[in-house]
């Protein structure tokens, strides 16, 4: 496979009117850490690989499944020998249905399927990922694409509802009000990523939720495993990335929109998240004449 990389960030190249992409990867050459505006899935089927995401390494087994969120920094470390599976998806196509928005918090970060740690939905997953080969290497099977998507909204519906109706998003909540503080948290996060231009504070969030400051960021921090600034900077950097490939729209105007209250915030949160400054970002998809999907 032909990789275009600029920077750290790697256009993917779907299928001429598709937004789906696999390939069996075999090659014992690592990938330095770069992003792409895509969902991946990686799933070894030969020896062990290594995944870095942000500050935190990941050892995949065979057989283990590897959720990437987009925009996501990473890079990958393949042994000298060995196979692996790597799908990349627009996960737009799906994210934009109205009960989704529960799963933003759980893709938000990293997730590996492994069978010591999920081993409830491991082997349905794996199974899921073998369909999704199956009928991807079947072009000329009607409603291909469709079929793909099928399976991965099974795959995320089934991770969401074992993180839902388990106790590990919050552990130190009774069972029986687990779902009362699942259902406050994600009003809130909806909230954000309907509001995110506004001023919106960790206090007025936490009254939002009917809690206290101090627990509603440990359990704001247990639901998505960041914490409540940083997931908001997140959402804004999110949106910029759409605005600053409007050419009549300033960089100013772009942090103004994204709910950012000054350039140098906005410069200093978009660098860090994509190692780039919001002006170098615009200039190279300008000169590109691309666009990325959020």
């Amino acid at each position: 496979m032909t990789r275009e990389v600029t920077g750290t960030h790697e256009k993917v190249s779907f299928e001429e009117n598709q937004s789906i992409l696999l390939y069996l990867n075999q090659e014992s050459e690592s990938y330095d850490t770069h992003w792409h505006a895509a969902g991946e899935l990686v799933m070894p089927i030969e020896n062990s690989y290594t995944v870095h995401v942000a500050d935190r390494i990941y050892e995949l087994g065979e057989g283990d499944v590897f959720f990437i969120p987009p925009g996501e920094l990473h890079k990958l470390i393949s042994r000298p020998t060995g196979r692996r599976l790597i799908f990349m998806f627009d996960i737009s196509l799906i994210s934009t249905m109205k009960d989704f928005s529960a799963m933003t918090p759980i893709l938000s970060q990293p997730i590996l399927i492994s069978r010591e740690h999920y081993g409830e939905i491991h082997d349905f997953s794996v199974d899921l990922m073998n369909r999704i080969i199956s009928e991807y290497q079947n072009p000329s099977a009607p409603l291909r694409q469709s079929m793909i998507y099928s399976y991965l909204l099974q795959f995320f519906v089934s991770v969401g509802r074992l993180h839902i109706r388990s106790e590990m998003l919050f552990p130190d909540v009774r069972s029986t009000k687990q779902m009362e503080y699942f259902d406050k948290m994600n009003t809130v996060v909806s909230y954000i990523n309907n509001n995110y231009t506004e001023d919106i504070t960790l206090e007025k969030m936490a009254s939002m939720a009917g809690f206290s400051k101090f627990h509603f960021t440990r359990l704001f921090k247990q639901f998505t495993d960041t914490s409540f600034y940083s997931y908001l900077n997140q959402r804004r950097v999110k949106a910029a990335e759409s605005l600053l490939l409007i050419p009549n729209v300033s960089i100013t105007d772009v942090a103004l929109q994204s709910g950012f209250s000054s350039i140098s915030t906005f410069n200093r949160v978009f660098r860090a998240a994509k190692d780039c400054t919001p002006s170098e970002y615009k200039a190279y998809y300008q000169h590109q004449g691309k666009r990325i999907q959020m």
